[in-house]
């Protein structure tokens, strides 16, 4: 099969990595994971992305900043060419971008998770790193700001990859391509991979009917030594504490465990981790998951209880969500 120029990127990119096993997957993975028979408005997606504006090579990409921001001199029609098209892919949900003077307000404030997740995290500069569940890859953009050699954003959701590409064709090589997307999911990572040096969970656990199969398949991507960041959904209590929410939880169906903090130390522990350390709760509030005008669909103020926000309309208790570090050992 021929590679598209929108795939060549990322088989260049595993092969300058070493990630020979792999590189001999994606095809079908690729072929899988964008197949236009499963995804009826894949072709859509795909078709706003190709006729976003051309840009001129002088653009200023700033990866470091709360907001991902291209700059780059459009004229008017051009930038509302640019909005049209970006507004086709919605809704967007995982951000701020700013791309080309035309700011994307996504539903989530992801901004703040890395405020509160990057103070604690080994430097990355240098690291490959593997970003499970990564969305349209805001976090992995900032990943490489913060001077990651290798960023793998892994997401099934092809939505999220022409996302995905269409804030790539404005930052351009500015990151000199240490970003890219596959759209699978966790258990397409080749078994005993042993290769990233950090890999992140954020937003993922609780959606795993078997949570400690998720920590295993994490485990197993890291080298040895390597740090997981672990982002998920928890609930107040001891280290035997673990809610089963049932039918559905703030209206998602597809929600399993939510363990207290402890609970999932123990979790990690049990899975061979080590050095595994709570560096973040708090409750997530609705000016940090909202709806928007590039997310115009329900959000988090109406999976709660009208009378009750510290509860869902199902009656659990209201999302909560910590961050854990723990390393692979040596």
């Amino acid at each position: 099969m021929p590679i598209s120029d929108t795939h060549r990127p990322l088989y260049q990119a595993f092969l300058e990595q070493g990630l020979d096993t792999w590189l001999a997957r994606l095809p079908e993975q690729l072929a899988r994971g964008l197949d236009r028979k499963r995804y009826g408005d894949l072709p859509a997606w795909e078709k706003a992305v190709a006729k976003l504006p051309p840009l001129p090579e002088a653009r200023r990409v700033a990866l470091d900043a709360d907001t991902v921001t291209v700059d780059v001199d459009l004229d008017a029609s051009r930038r509302r060419q640019g909005e049209n098209l970006l507004r086709a892919l919605a809704p967007w949900r995982k951000g701020p971008y700013c791309l080309g003077g035309v700011a994307i307000d996504t539903e989530w404030r992801s901004d703040w998770k890395w405020q509160r997740v990057a103070p604690h995290l080994a430097p990355l500069a240098g690291r490959r790193v593997l970003d499970v569940g990564g969305g349209n890859g805001y976090h992995a953009w900032r990943m490489a700001g913060a001077g990651a050699a290798f960023v793998l954003v892994i997401d099934p959701s092809p939505r999220f990859y022409w996302q995905f590409q269409a804030v790539r064709h404005f930052v351009g090589e500015a990151d000199d391509g240490a970003v890219q997307f596959l759209p699978v999911g966790i258990e397409d990572v080749p078994d005993d991979l042993a290769f990233f040096d950090t890999v992140f969970s954020m937003g993922v656990l609780y959606h795993r009917p078997s949570p400690l199969e998720h920590l295993a398949q994490l485990k197993a991507a890291l080298r040895p030594g390597g740090e997981l960041v672990l982002e998920t959904l928890v609930v107040e209590g001891d280290a035997t504490t673990v809610l089963l929410p049932g039918d559905r939880y703030a209206a998602m169906p597809n929600v399993f465990f939510l363990p207290s903090s402890a609970a999932l130390c123990g979790w990690l522990e049990r899975s061979g981790f080590e050095n595994v350390r709570v560096v973040d709760e708090a409750d997530t509030t609705l000016d940090e998951q909202r709806a928007t005008d590039w997310m115009t669909f329900q959000s988090l103020a109406d999976f709660l209880a009208p009378s009750d926000p510290s509860r869902t309309r199902e009656g659990h208790p209201a999302p909560r969500r910590a961050v854990v570090i723990a390393d692979r050992p040596a």
